[in-house]
């Protein structure tokens, strides 16, 4: 068995770039060629500076991903700030093992599927934008939930939360979709947080204050 898998295909470029950040690098850039022909080099190099800073937040490095029996996969790239039981789940029913991933500005922001499985649902909530390594984020920020149910009829949650600065929440996925574990589905940007809801049995394979990486980093372990 391999020890790896690709769950989306690789990239065919050095440096690859996630699609929603091309209006933002593409608008920064002519603002900085306009600036530069004008000669105006001090508002050019600001312009430059700016527009490899907005490449390397939409940055979308291909991810080899665990063949981990069982496996849950982090959907984002952050730090882990929450791993606890929760009596009540606010998308399905019954405890819940709760873990939080926090997103700053400079993670890779591409958020991918923790499990394989078929989409049950998908759940929008408008909200405020309390900063997103609160424990309130969850509750009253923005969101957007997808409900996974897996080959052995378990359920699990991931939830992408809007932060202090993010104001965008990206969603790919529909309810009947059938997804692999590591596959891209979205992003938020500008800095936000990742819940991930599992069967209250499951097996956590971290602790707060890990780094995590995702697809890569292993969050725990179904049963």
């Amino acid at each position: 068995m391999k020890e790896f898998v690709w769950s989306d295909p690789p990239g065919q470029t050095a440096f690859p770039v996630a699609k929603a950040g091309y209006p933002f690098i593409f608008a920064a850039a002519f603002a900085t060629a306009v600036f530069a022909l004008l000669g105006m080099v001090a508002p050019a190099m600001f312009g430059l500076f700016i527009t490899f800073c907005i490449c390397g937040f939409f940055r979308d490095p291909d991810r080899v991903i665990p063949n981990a029996a069982q496996g849950v996969v982090s959907p984002a790239d952050g730090k882990v700030v929450l791993v606890d039981t929760v009596a009540e789940n606010p998308y399905t029913e019954g405890p819940a093992l709760k873990i939080s991933v926090f997103m700053t500005v400079f993670n890779v922001h591409v958020n991918r599927v923790p499990f394989a499985g078929k989409v049950a649902d998908v759940i929008y909530h408008p909200g405020k934008y309390f900063s997103a390594n609160m424990d309130k984020a969850s509750e009253e920020n923005e969101r957007n939930a997808v409900v996974l149910e897996t080959s052995q009829g378990a359920r699990i949650c991931f939830v992408q939360i809007a932060g202090l600065i993010a104001r965008r929440i990206i969603c790919h996925l529909k309810t009947g979709d059938v997804v692999q574990r590591g596959q891209r589905f979205g992003m938020i940007c500008f800095g936000s947080r990742l819940d991930v809801y599992l069967p209250e049995d499951a097996v956590p394979h971290v602790q707060v204050g890990d780094k995590v990486r995702s697809g890569t980093s292993l969050l725990g372990y179904l049963k």
